[in-house]
Order: C-alpha cells, then structure tokens, then sequence
C-alpha cells in the first residue's frame, strides 16, 4: 500500500469486523456488482495501521450536512470536498476505518492513463491533517466517526503482533 493513493476492501474486512457503519462493499448499480466504496488511505505513523477515508458522489447530501455541522459548530471536519478524476466528491472522515495491507483487494488505477488514482496535494494535505485531527478526538473519547473503530484497530494491533511474532519464529527455525 502506498499513503495517499485509493483503494478497495476485500468483503473479508466486513466479515470481520461486523459493524453497521462501516460503508459496506459491492453496490449494485443496475443489477451489476461495483468495486464500492472507494478509500483515500494514509498512515499512522505511530500503529503502521493505514486509516481509510471513503468518499461519495452524493455531493448535494453531504453539503447540507457540512453546512449543519458548520451552523452548529463554526467549523467541519468529518467532511473535505475535493475532486477526484475530475469529479468533485465528499470524502467521509466520518466513516473511516483503519485496515492493514491484508484487507485491501485492488487499487483505484484510472482506466485512461492506467495509473493510480490522485488527488489534489492541497485537499490531500487538508484531508490527512483533519483526519489526524478527528483521530486524535476519536481516542481521547469525542465520537466523532461512526465505525467501532478504536475496536477495530485494538483487533489489527494485535494482528499485527501475531504476524510479528510468526515471522520472529520462522526466522529463527531458519537460522
């Protein structure tokens, strides 16, 4: 996996970790499956766990709850508008989720140029750093996104010492 590029979870991640808010996989669109909903990932440097931001088309939707939120608060974080392949999207810092490598089925390439999908460095850039934010509030106990995703990252830490702990072991049998 590569920080800032898109990608796609394997079905597997919502087998195992069950939870009603995360934004579930294949949406039918005309009786045909789609590789849905798409993820802006980037790293927490401190886990090594990637943190994945879906994004949508509803555009309108998402405005009239950013305005809410802006009404309310004086400012919104759980939402960045910016574009993607020329399309202007909500990204869902709301409804992010961490994964490890395991989890993900493919990247988002363009079909055009047959390169893995970008976004602007400046939305990027205020992307991660709202998502760090919301992050840093999430574990301080403001909930803010709407996945049991303290939950979820517990379980992939501890994944990820297994994994750690299993390649310890092979390398010493081989040694």
């Amino acid at each position: 996996m590569i920080n800032g590029n898109f990608y796609f979870l394997k079905d597997k991640y919502f087998i195992d970790f069950p939870d009603k808010y995360l934004m579930k996989n294949k949406e039918l669109i005309s009786g045909v499956e789609h590789n849905r909903p798409c993820f802006y990932s980037f790293i927490d440097s401190e886990t090594g766990i990637y943190w994945m931001i879906p994004f949508s088309s509803q555009i309108g939707k998402f405005k009239d709850v950013y305005s809410k939120k802006v009404k309310k608060y004086g400012f919104c974080d759980t939402i960045v508008f910016g574009s993607v392949l020329g399309h202007k999207k909500a990204f869902l810092i709301q409804n992010m989720c961490p994964v490890l490598p395991v989890y993900i089925s493919n990247e988002y390439v363009d079909k055009n140029s047959n390169l893995p999908v970008h976004i602007e460095e400046h939305i990027e850039d205020i992307l991660t750093r709202k998502a760090k934010k919301v992050l840093q509030l999430q574990r301080k106990g403001k909930k803010l996104i709407f996945p049991d995703v303290l939950a979820i990252e517990h379980v992939l830490l501890e994944l990820m010492v297994v994994e750690q702990v299993a390649a310890t072991s092979d390398q010493e049998s081989k040694g």
